[in-house]
């Protein structure tokens, strides 16, 4: 077989031997195993031989000394070796002086302090609570209600352990039920079967943090529907022109009275502070007939209001006039005679005061010059003669 490998070889140019040697040249160098020959790659192809068949070599393998002695290169790091050896050198290994290896001793005691202060921090806010004067703190404890704390600075267990929730107790809430302003219309029937379109604000306030939070779902909602109970029924006693007119103070006291009776019951946990009626009208529909009623009542009151006036008047002048017969009277007990010619003469004095009079005496009847009557018919002195005679 060599020998006709020599002839082949033999016949060739020289062209032909020297492409043939470099092929030769190029599969010694190759990293899947040594060229024909060497002798130190295995069939396993680990570069170990085993007198078998030479095979490709491993390139993860480092070459034997063998091979390097026979000339050929070491092959340098690659390129992942690389990137771990900077990486490791950012953490405080490898490069120079770190002896290439990662400190894990450093890292492990920084990440164990960072842990415990997030942890010390964690715990400080959430553990310490202040709560404002106007509020009161309810505490629950994994969800369920653990207790209630007024003001001042408070202590809990960490959440998620303890949670507190603030709540102020002191201010005065407001509800709309209705609005002047709306489209929609909040009919109320009467008691004389009519309609009014009602509009009213509902305070309220937390009275107990406890009951207020977990005895009901829907608090705010709870209210208004019992508002809108409390009106109706209350509102069913009066008549139209009582619920539009002089009888809203006192509607308004009921309301309150049996809103505040039905949120005891549901143990809700609120005080109803008042109820104040912005709006009382009828339908619009028969607003404007309703308007010309409202006159004509205000017409029967005002009527009414000047007749009891006169009333009053009246009674003061009897009252007075009594006051001062019961005075004549006492001096009339003491001196009948001169009492009874004064009241004489006072009498006559008021009546004929104002009136012509002829007086006749018991003997005869003696002529009267009527004086008044000259007077009234003499001529007016002449404003001249009276500039004379003034001189």
């Amino acid at each position: 077989m060599n020998d006709k490998i020599d002839g082949n070889i033999g016949r060739r140019s020289p062209r032909g031997l020297r492409q043939f040697f470099e092929a030769i040249s190029l599969m010694a160098n190759s990293p899947w195993g040594n060229g024909p020959g060497k002798g130190s790659g295995g069939g396993d192809g680990d570069g170990s031989g085993d007198g078998k068949k030479p095979g490709p070599r491993n390139p993860w393998v480092t070459p034997d000394p063998i091979d390097i002695n026979r000339g050929r290169k070491p092959r340098g790091p690659s390129a992942l070796d690389e990137l771990l050896r900077k990486g490791r050198g950012g953490f405080g290994g490898g490069g120079p002086g770190g002896g290439g290896q990662f400190n894990l001793g450093d890292s492990a005691k920084f990440w164990k302090w960072g842990v415990l202060a997030a942890a010390v921090l964690w715990v400080i806010f959430s553990s310490f609570h202040i709560v404002p004067p106007e509020k009161e703190g309810v505490v629950t404890r994994l969800g369920s209600y653990s207790r209630t704390v007024g003001p001042g600075v408070k202590l809990t267990w960490p959440a998620p352990i303890e949670r507190i929730r603030l709540e102020d107790v002191r201010a005065i809430r407001t509800m709309a039920v209705g609005s002047p302003n709306a489209t929609d219309e909040n009919f109320v029937l009467t008691r004389d079967q009519s309609l009014v379109d009602l509009a009213y604000e509902v305070r309220w306030s937390v009275r107990d943090p406890e009951l207020f939070f977990f005895q009901l779902a829907d608090p705010e909602g709870t209210i208004r529907e019992v508002a809108e109970s409390a009106m109706r029924a209350t509102v069913a006693n009066f008549n139209l022109t009582d619920a539009i007119g002089p009888g809203r103070v006192e509607i308004e006291a009921q309301v309150q009275q049996r809103m505040q009776e039905l949120l005891n019951q549901y143990r809700a946990g609120v005080a109803i502070q008042g109820i104040a009626i912005r709006q009382a009208d009828p339908p619009s529909q028969v607003d404007d007939a309703f308007k010309e009623v409202t006159a004509a009542l205000q017409e029967r009151e005002s009527a009414i209001n000047l007749s009891r006036a006169y009333q009053q008047q009246v009674l003061e002048r009897a009252r007075g006039d009594t006051a001062a017969f019961d005075k004549i009277y006492e001096q009339y007990k003491l001196a009948p005679g001169v009492t009874r010619k004064r009241l004489y003469y006072e009498t006559m004095e008021n009546v004929l005061s104002n009136v012509d009079k002829t007086v006749v005496e018991a003997r005869g009847v003696t002529p009267y010059l009527p004086l008044n009557e000259v007077q009234k018919r003499m001529p007016a002195t002449p404003p001249a003669a009276a500039t004379k005679g003034g001189e």
